[in-house]
């Protein structure tokens, strides 16, 4: 194959993925951010701080979308975390966007946010630091060819940003590979011999994620803790933020999908309500409702919105009402614990029922509701 027909292969390959990288869906926006940059730059970042704080939240004057709602402050925080010598944590609730923001502070710091490590209960050392291509290596003995380098290797080599996703999920010995890499910014390979040092390059750092909901199953190590910065995403308490936010992402989802059109927003703020409802325990007019356990994030927020979207084109008549998001909306609130269908039941009864009898919004939420978590 030929450099070109490569070249056509990849631009077909990468028109058909389901979901590109930051760096390459927002390639445009980053592009212009660069041309305008004139602030200091630290060693190894593609863009300056400010910049970086342009590209996540958004500027009018050059037509750089918001990406992140919530808390301003927090951005600005984890810019300035990664300008130190301490790797960044963010830890929230599900859903909160934690690996958004990762992800978006990877592409806009480092260009490159495919450098991730995805922490779960089989996550082994291999993954962390580095494995062996075996056949090279009963071939050739420990090489350098031979070697085959993790993100966290790699992103030492070339200066860049690692995500460590989930790393809470991880059993405490892998967790605790990190720190000497964090501390002396150096990886030993002792199969290499005195050639096996990889020095970490200017603008290499971590940026690892946690569920506050598997906080105690692999308990992180105080060495460990002593080396990273901790910042807490929670989530997004404006409802008008939150609506934009499900409107915006939802219909981004849906136009990748091939269903054209917006989201109407009086559904958007109708959804955004039952899950700010159930997520806080407090309805708008102040009633107390029980908290479901199941996770009532933006994130899921978004999820059900786009299955509604996506049956309404398929099978209705192209309009999402109430009756579409109740029926997606049992996938996220009923997980098959008994106690979150009768919270649900008290939450429809007391809350929703009032509403439903001014608004026949409310009315078609409220039938197929019920009708989904009566025996």
């Amino acid at each position: 194959m030929t450099r070109r027909d490569q070249r056509t292969a990849g631009s077909a390959a990468a028109s058909a993925a389901q979901r590109l990288p930051a760096e390459r869906r927002l390639a445009g926006e980053l592009t212009r951010i660069a041309e305008q940059d004139r602030d200091p730059r630290p060693p190894g970042w593609r863009l300056s701080p400010r910049a970086v704080r342009r590209f996540i939240l958004g500027d009018s004057g050059l037509e750089i979308g918001r990406k992140f709602y919530g808390d301003d402050a927090l951005v600005e925080r984890t810019i300035v975390d990664l300008l130190g010598d301490r790797a960044l944590i963010l830890v929230g609730e599900p859903g909160t966007a934690k690996t958004m923001l990762s992800e978006l502070l990877a592409a806009a710091i480092s260009g490159d946010s495919t450098l991730v490590i995805q922490g779960t209960a089989g996550t082994t050392e291999d993954q962390v630091r580095y494995g062996w291509n075996y056949a090279l290596l009963l071939a050739e003995g420990p090489t350098r060819r031979a070697l085959i380098p993790s993100p966290l290797l790699t992103a030492m080599e070339r200066g860049a940003l690692v995500r460590f996703e989930e790393i809470t999920r991880c059993p405490q010995e892998i967790q605790d590979g990190l720190v000497s890499v964090l501390s002396d910014k150096v990886l030993a390979i002792p199969e290499l011999g005195a050639a096996g040092y990889v020095f970490a390059i200017k603008g290499f750092n971590l940026i690892a994620t946690a569920n506050l909901r598997d906080r105690g199953v692999n308990e992180m190590s105080s060495a460990l803790k002593r080396r990273l910065n901790f910042e807490t995403v929670s989530p997004i308490r404006d409802r008008r933020f939150e609506c934009e936010l499900v409107r915006r992402e939802a219909g981004e989802r849906l136009g990748e999908a091939g269903v054209s059109g917006q989201v109407a927003p009086d559904i958007v703020e109708l959804l955004v309500q039952v899950f700010h409802d159930l997520r806080t325990g407090t309805a708008l007019d102040g009633t107390r409702i029980e908290r479901p356990t199941a996770v009532m994030s933006t994130a899921e927020a978004v999820s059900v919105t786009v299955a509604a979207g996506l049956e309404a084109h398929y099978l209705g008549d192209g309009r999402i009402d109430g009756a579409h998001l109740a029926r997606h909306l049992q996938g996220t609130v009923l997980k098959g614990d008994a106690e979150d269908v009768r919270r649900v039941r008290h939450y429809l009864d007391v809350v929703v029922r009032p509403r439903a009898e001014q608004d026949r919004r409310w009315a078609a939420f409220l039938e197929e509701a019920r009708r989904l978590v009566l025996p």
